[in-house]
């Protein structure tokens, strides 16, 4: 298990180089100069030229992006264009808001879907099932940032109940992750309801009720645990895209986090602070499927006996030699 998480972690580098050469080729050919938003419009040309030059921007793209890479590679993302600190300081203060709104709008997610997966599965083509399903179909369509403009109408404006921006208490938690949970639950309930039809149907089901096992242990012993698989994959790629996602929802409710220091830094042209974003919800992005892939041992016995068996073939093909 260790080797396979270091070989993944490895793999992580080539995967965070690419998608910085993406990233530093559509920022380098969009419209736009950095040292006239930072000079302002009426600066004048030669002094424009100027900060370019300090900059580094009139240098050539491959000279430009192999600096950046080296500088990367010896832990430096930068200096902001805008405040003049360390890009690495700027990403990681305002990183855990993010994790904490990504966090609970999963939780959210996980505890209306999964559970109401599971009824619609098992009272199939009933009106649980056939409510629930139309529910997930507007819940996926339904975009975040119309949604949590009605949630602040609803909840902030007319019932007074909760505020409208910031992220400083709970209480300033529960819009922004009901608006990107239940998006999210929508899609990880349909998954929830395919799965376990599917197992539900299978004969070692049959068997357990044969044997005469009570509903509630074949359902949430034996049908449950072998059809959470494709579900940790849907709430493991939920959780990842909610870290990159929560960008227009740290918008709509003003939330200090990465997305919307993104935001910022997209107006401001402030590339060094772009890269340095996208960058860290890569690498994140890849951690939380190697956490996946790691949980799927620990729910499925047979994932975990193969990582045994294949221990143990190395060893006996060690001795023949």
């Amino acid at each position: 298990m260790g080797k396979y998480i270091g070989k993944r972690i490895i793999s992580m580098i080539p995967v965070l180089l690419g998608v910085s050469l993406i990233i530093f080729t559509i920022l380098s050919f969009i419209p736009g100069d950095p040292a006239r938003m930072i000079l302002g419009d009426e600066a004048e040309e030669e002094a424009v030229q100027e900060l370019r030059d300090d900059m580094g921007l009139n240098d050539p793209f491959v000279i430009r992006y192999v600096r950046y890479v080296k500088d990367l590679l010896k832990g430096d993302m930068g200096v902001s264009y805008v405040t003049n600190q360390p890009v690495s300081d700027e990403v990681f203060s305002r990183y855990p808001t993010t994790i904490t709104l990504a966090t609970v709008s999963t939780l959210v997610a996980v505890l209306i879907a999964i559970p109401i997966g599971i009824l619609s599965a098992i009272y199939q083509n009933t009106l649980i099932d056939n409510v629930s399903r139309v529910v997930a179909m507007i819940g996926v369509s339904m975009p975040n940032f119309w949604q949590g403009l009605l949630n602040i109408l609803v909840f902030s404006v007319y019932l007074k109940w909760l505020p409208s921006s910031g992220f400083s208490s709970p209480a300033h938690w529960v819009l922004p992750a009901l608006t990107i949970g239940t998006s999210g639950a929508a899609a990880i309930m349909r998954t929830t309801r395919s799965s376990m039809l599917e197992t539900i149907r299978q004969d070692y089901i049959r068997t357990a009720r044969a044997k005469g096992a009570s509903e509630t242990t074949v359902i949430w012993k034996h049908a449950l645990r072998n059809a959470l698989i494709p579900v940790m994959t849907v709430v493991g790629l939920r959780f990842g895209g909610s870290l990159g996602g929560s960008v227009v929802s740290e918008q709509v409710f003003s939330i200090p986090g990465l997305g919307k220091l993104m935001i910022d830094s997209i107006n401001n042209r402030n590339y060094p602070v772009i890269l340095g974003g996208v960058l860290l919800i890569a690498f994140a992005y890849g951690i939380i499927n190697l956490v996946v892939d790691i949980l799927y041992a620990f729910i499925d016995p047979r994932i975990k006996s193969q990582y045994s068996s294949g221990k143990k073939l190395k060893k006996h093909e060690g001795k023949g030699e």
